[in-house]
């Protein structure tokens, strides 16, 4: 009687209530359970594309600082440039003014001299000022005036002065002096050692400005230059070494990425990938320069007054030593503000172009910076020419080295990393072994998370103190009701089990499928990227074509004198 009474008072149908509430519970613990993993790898994926993104923010703001602090700084140094030889610009203009002005006889003499003698006064130290006091004394047949101050142009810079006056002789026609004064220029040339103004004088060779015999004189000397420097041991391996460094300065710094947005994403080989991309479009890039150095024609201005003016212009305006330093940093600035910004780029080509920015360099570099960087060496397209024709076999030789050094550097085997899995590819054909690879990762990976979906430690204690109490506790409700329970707990965990490896295949089937899809689009654009390689390294065969066809009939120009000549030859 009182055994029923306490089963009576121990109503079970709330204990059951409870139990199949307690199971609900398990079943939604479990589902949300699954929904925070899914939810964590979403997180994981959004982290790593907001980092992505952080880090192309950083890189963009980085630009847009050296952007703007390289425009300033261009501003800076021009300014400074005005200020400290901006007195040199009114000497410099007088150059071609006194000219001019002696040619039509507008000006009288004594406004001249004067004029010339005031320039004295306000550019101290400066050699054109004397040079121009000359020039000045030199038309109002002051002999005596001009030999003073001649000798003070020359004690300032003699080479400067005596190439201004073989050009100023050469305009007056008086061939005899210009060929004098262009003697003593050249007897003051190092080969090894060229200031860089030497570049008017190729100018003035390959302009046809100077007389045959002058301008022969001119060439056998430069041949002879290039001969004393041919028989220096390591003259072969620097000229090399020189011409690759020029020729790399035409290399594009191209970003390919959005072309193959899985490989960038995907691939630990795509920096390299994207190196070699640029590297091999410096064919076309250097066929491209010397296509438009050899387009068109090269022709004498109507008047040899105007060809000597200009040349007069750029021998007093560009080559100034004090301004050197000044000119590095404006070129510096200027190659950033090209770069977007980009400072590991722009010190790379200002690496690469410095040589043209030497004070002194020799004979072989002066003509690789008037071929390669017209602009920072102040070379005329018909200098250029010369320059090239010059150095076609070291070009071309150059070439053949750095066409194989590229090749070289192709990476061989494209890596792909997809979650955990590593794979390679030469050119995409191993698509469905890797495939397969992928596919033996995932069931790996799936073998291994159904192997961890199993009951833990403590079920398998639960189970064990369940069956324990309830044979200890027979006869006794309650004692029964908590092994029960107990055993119950243990019972609703391993049936989920089954629901969360149905949770897990399907996870899994998905992840099969993206990775699949990943490793579809890097097979292709492997093929792609292949295929754009290939078909930029078959550029170089045309780059050679173009320099091989140099022939010395394209440097025939019709000068100032009733001859034809040929300005340079094939090296």
């Amino acid at each position: 009687m009182s055994t029923q009474r306490i089963i009576h008072m121990a109503d079970l149908s709330a204990i059951n209530s409870s139990l199949r509430s307690l199971g609900q519970d398990l079943d939604a613990l479990h589902t949300q359970a699954h929904a925070i993993q899914s939810d964590v790898g979403a997180t994981r994926s959004e982290l790593a594309r907001l980092e992505k993104a952080f880090m192309d923010f950083v890189a963009a703001d980085l630009k847009a600082k050296e952007l703007s602090l390289a425009e300033t700084r261009q501003v800076k140094i021009r300014q400074e440039l005005e200020n400290r030889f901006g007195h040199y610009a009114e000497v410099r203009r007088q150059t071609t003014g006194i000219l001019q002005a002696a040619d039509i006889s507008l000006v009288r003499q004594d406004t001249i001299r004067a004029a010339s003698e005031n320039l004295m006064l306000a550019a101290p130290g400066y050699w054109l000022a004397p040079a121009l006091v000359a020039l000045a004394a030199w038309l109002n047949d002051q002999q005596d005036l001009a030999q003073r101050a001649l000798a003070e142009a020359i004690r300032r810079d003699d080479e400067k002065t005596s190439l201004l006056f073989s050009l100023v002789s050469r305009r007056a026609g008086r061939l005899s002096a210009a060929q004098q004064w262009m003697d003593r220029y050249l007897g003051m040339q190092n080969p090894m050692e060229l200031d860089r103004q030497t570049v008017v004088l190729i100018d003035a060779i390959a302009g046809g400005v100077f007389g045959v015999e002058t301008a022969r004189i001119c060439v056998a000397r430069t041949n002879e230059w290039i001969e004393e420097l041919a028989q220096r041991a390591g003259f072969v391996e620097a000229q090399r070494s020189q011409w690759i460094d020029a020729l790399r300065s035409k290399t594009p710094n191209g970003d390919d990425s959005a072309r193959y947005p899985h490989l960038q994403r995907f691939s630990p080989t795509w920096p390299a990938l994207q190196d070699s991309l640029n590297a091999t479009a410096t064919h076309a890039a250097v066929t491209r320069h010397f296509q438009s150095v050899f387009s068109g024609d090269v022709r004498a201005t109507a008047g040899l007054a105007a060809d000597v003016d200009a040349l007069l212009t750029k021998l007093v305006s560009h080559f100034d030593a004090e301004e050197l330093p000044l000119r590095r940093d404006e070129a510096l600035c200027k190659l950033i503000i090209d770069e977007n910004g980009d400072r590991p780029a722009a010190d790379r080509r200002f690496q690469l172009q410095d040589p043209a920015l030497e004070h002194r360099i020799s004979f072989t570099q002066l003509l690789t910076n008037a071929a390669m960087h017209p602009e920072t060496s102040q070379a005329s397209r018909a200098t250029q020419r010369f320059a090239t024709a010059q150095s076609r076999s070291w070009i071309l030789e150059a070439h053949h080295d750095l066409t194989a050094s590229i090749r070289q550097a192709i990476p061989t085997e494209v890596e792909v990393t997809l979650d955990a899995w590593q794979g390679s590819t030469r050119d995409g054909s191993n698509q469905v072994e890797l495939e397969t690879s992928l596919n033996a990762h995932v069931d790996t990976g799936l073998a291994q998370a159904l192997a961890g979906v199993k009951l833990r430690f403590q079920h398998w204690a639960v189970l064990v103190l369940g069956v324990l109490l309830l044979v200890m506790t027979i006869g006794n409700v309650i004692g029964m009701v908590i092994a029960a329970l107990m055993l119950l707990w243990v019972g609703m965990a391993y049936k989920n089990l089954e629901k969360t490896r149905e949770t897990v295949r399907a996870d899994f089937a998905r992840q099969r499928e993206q990775l699949q899809n990943a490793l579809k689009a890097c097979m292709a654009e492997v093929v792609e990227v292949r295929r754009d390689l290939a078909a930029r390294d078959a550029q170089s065969a045309e780059l050679t074509a173009l320099l091989e066809s140099i022939t010395p009939e394209q440097f025939t120009l019709g000068g100032h004198d009733t001859t034809r000549r040929i300005l340079a030859a094939t090296a």
